[in-house]
Parts: structure tokens; sequence; C-alpha cells
């Protein structure tokens, strides 16, 4: 593991505990503004090592801390735009390697009501989303791959397994031609097809490591019943490793907050936040340190 990214500036973190369970998410968008703050003061006193990043749907402008792209490379194996963020943004920010993110299902009319509004139609809704994704990954050293496949839609049945063939024929190539680096996937902890065709074609192509892919936004009070039915499914096949972003927190909610078209108001974003404090829960016991965040991985286990 690379050595972590620190944080800027020392921002003290509110707790989703004691008074904290009724006003976390007021809480949170109060301290993130107030860490966007000293980066844009930071950023007149001529610190090049920020990025200028904007949300496509709301029009927002925010900063990011821009990552070294150091390290062996991780190619990314995608099922939607916003997976990678949702579920380990932290981590990527906190270790600042080169990303190759291939994201699979790029065809698109998932999106929050508010914004259908605006944005009707599948063009524009996979516009949109496209644009949410450039702008989050402009922190890091990237390259982004899109497949151009169309997502699962409501009511949702099984994948389709000749359509497994060949998303994982197709990711087997962009592989290749990346070259070395860490292959990481979805675990598929939400039953969402498209999350669980990525993660079959992942394994099939020899990923061994897996992020925690809790279903976040509307489906968001799943995650308990998912939980169970993807032990049920992985037995003791994956063990669990945590990693500590902390340090990440604040970036995180800001790349949160790019994907705007999947959640509003930005207010609401508190919610993955929310899910890392409790995810991090061994750290706390650990160190005695309740104000950590972390987020979870899977390792398969081979014999």
């Amino acid at each position: 593991m690379t050595t972590p990214t620190t944080a800027p500036f020392p921002i003290a973190l509110p707790l989703p505990d004691a008074e904290g369970i009724y006003t976390f998410a007021d809480d949170l968008a109060r301290t993130h503004a107030e860490h966007q703050a000293l980066l844009d003061a930071a950023a007149c006193d001529g610190d090049t090592t920020l990025v200028d990043v904007t949300a496509p749907y709301s029009g927002a402008r925010y900063r990011v801390a821009r990552r070294p792209g150091t390290g062996r490379p991780l190619i990314v194996l995608e099922p939607h735009h916003d997976d990678l963020v949702l579920s380990a943004a932290g981590t990527l920010l906190t270790q600042g390697r080169p990303l190759v993110v291939i994201t699979v299902f790029t065809k698109s009319a998932s999106a929050h009501r508010t914004v259908q509004a605006t944005y009707p139609g599948e063009q524009e809704i996979s516009a949109l989303r496209a644009a949410e994704a450039h702008q989050s990954l402009l922190p890091f050293a990237h390259r982004h791959i899109q497949l151009g496949h169309t997502d699962a839609r409501p009511p949702y049945r099984a994948y389709d397994p000749a359509l497994l063939d060949t998303v994982t024929t197709a990711l087997e190539r962009e592989i290749t031609m990346a070259g070395d680096g860490e292959l990481i996937a979805p675990a598929a902890v939400t039953r969402h097809p498209d999350h669980l065709l990525v993660h079959e074609a992942a394994r099939r192509l020899g990923c061994t490591r897996f992020w925690d892919d809790t279903a976040f936004w509307t489906t968001y009070g799943l995650g308990v019943d998912d939980r169970h039915l993807f032990h049920l499914r992985t037995g003791n096949t994956l063990a669990e490793e945590l990693v500590d972003i902390t340090d990440a927190v604040l970036d995180k909610l800001t790349l949160l907050h790019l994907h705007g078209s999947q959640l509003q108001p930005a207010r609401a974003m508190y919610r993955p936040i929310r899910y890392a404090w409790t995810t991090a829960a061994p750290l706390h016991a650990e160190t005695g340190d309740p104000a950590r965040f972390a987020e979870r991985f899977y390792r398969l286990e081979t014999s």
C-alpha cells in the first residue's frame, strides 16, 4: 500500500453519534464548506497542487488536492459512472495511485426525479453522467474507458449470460491493453444485476480484490438485507479489509457532489460518509478514536 496523502488542513470531522444523530447532515455540510474555504484561500496564496472541478448538474465549483499518481496502477472494473466514487473514492484519494477506469454500462436513463425534469431522456442523462465521471477523475492520473452498454432498467431481472460473455471479452481486451495493474471490481453486495454481472466477469478475469458496493442512494435501507444475502452467496470465500479514509473524507464528499444527477439536494450526500463511519467501527475499538472513517474491501481467499 502506498503512503497515504495527508489532508492539507486539520479540520475536526462531525460524528453521527450522540447529538450528531440528529445534526450530522448539516454538520457535515458546514464542515465541508469550511474545508472548501481553506482550499480557496490556499489557491489564492499560489498553491498549484489543487484541481478545480465543477458539478455538471448544479454548476457548483469545488477544489480538490491533486493526487500524485505513483505506485502500481489500479485497473478498475466499474458497472456505472458513480460506483467507484461511492464505494472507493476515499481509498483512491488516500493512496493516490494511477487509475485505469473501465465503465461498462454507460447508456443510462437513471437520475434523481428532480434531475429528469431537465434531462428527460437516455441521451441527455448519459451525457450528464459521463461529464460527472470526467470531473470526478480529474484529481487523479487516469485513463477512462467507456464500453457503451445500456444499464439494467426496473423492474430488474437476472442478467443475460450472453451479455456476461460479451462484457468479459471486452474487459479482457481492455485489461490486456492497459498492461500491468491491480484489478479491483465491485463485490456485488447490492443485488443490482449490473453489479452481479461485472463481479462475475471480474472473477473470470482473475480479480481477487473487490470493494463494498452497498446500495447507497434510494435503496440505502436495503443494506442490511443485501448484506445478509451477500454473505449467503459468498460464504467464507471473501476476507474483509478496511482502509482508513479519515484524512480524505471531505475530498470524497466533494467527489460525491459532482454526481448530483443521482441524488438531490447536495446535503443528502452525507449518506455514504455516514456509512464510512459505521464501517470504521473496528478502528474505533482498536484506536479508541471515534472520529475514524473507512471503506471496506474484500480479498478473495485462495487455497
